[in-house]
């Protein structure tokens, strides 16, 4: 790995685990299940080669419209996950922060969600958001509103709005831009994900599906990633 380049920051839209779970003749809920195993081992990859930032895509603002048996589903493995994670964050020294709205999830969802980021705030390892509740242009029209607001109340003067102010009003403030976006499945668009945020993210689509995509998939994104000459506004990375 030392060869290589790691990315600071990687973007993930986790895709497929319906497909992988048809495939094997099992409902969708069986794919979500080992879609969130796979979770836990490409964090702690990811932490191992040197990513200091990771997010996931794993309830978009779209995802209300699925059925309501698939939607119980995804909440209850969120509340499995959030049961356990004060104590994996700890084993991990791994910061957790939640982006998106999570005014509409249930109050029980709400409550572990700011217990889990105060708990985990001091710690130094791999950095982890989980996009919930999260669309990319609902999080700029509520940053809009915001910036809308602390101008009549006199907070900030028109004139000192750029892309720095703007971006601290997002739901990622404080967090780097992505480096790279991976979206499993092979699937080739950004799903309303991070828009302002991948302005000029590496993307990288492997077919594989999410379920499979292991730590050895992981290393040849970043492999795929190093191959790659950065740009940015015409300028070679250096």
């Amino acid at each position: 790995m030392e060869e290589w380049k790691i990315p600071t920051h990687i973007a993930i839209i986790m895709d497929g685990n319906g497909r992988w779970a048809k495939k094997r003749k099992m409902p969708r809920s069986f794919g979500h299940q080992q879609g969130a195993k796979r979770l836990e081992e490409l964090c702690r990859t990811a932490a191992e080669i040197g990513v200091k930032y990771l997010t996931v895509y794993a309830f978009s603002t779209e995802n209300w419209t699925r059925s309501e048996d698939e939607i119980t589903t995804l909440m209850k493995i969120l509340r499995n996950y959030l049961a356990d994670s004060i104590k994996k964050a700890k084993e991990n020294n791994m910061r957790i922060r939640v982006l998106g709205d999570i005014t509409r999830l249930d109050l029980d969802i709400q409550e572990s969600i700011q217990r889990l980021e105060k708990v985990s705030a001091p710690n130094t390892g791999l950095n982890f958001q989980i996009a919930l509740n999260y669309g990319s242009r609902n999080e700029m029209i509520r940053a809009v509103q915001q910036v809308v607001k602390d101008c009549q109340e006199g907070k900030i003067a028109v004139e000192e709005l750029d892309e720095t102010v703007f971006s601290s009003y997002l739901d990622t403030k404080g967090i780097p831009d992505p480096d790279l976006l991976i979206r499993t499945s092979g699937e080739q668009r950004l799903s309303n994900y991070l828009l302002w945020q991948c302005a000029y993210s590496e993307f990288y689509f492997p077919e594989v599906l999410w379920p499979d995509f292991d730590k050895n998939a992981l290393k040849e994104a970043v492999r795929q990633y190093t191959a790659r000459d950065r740009r940015f506004g015409g300028v070679y990375e250096s």
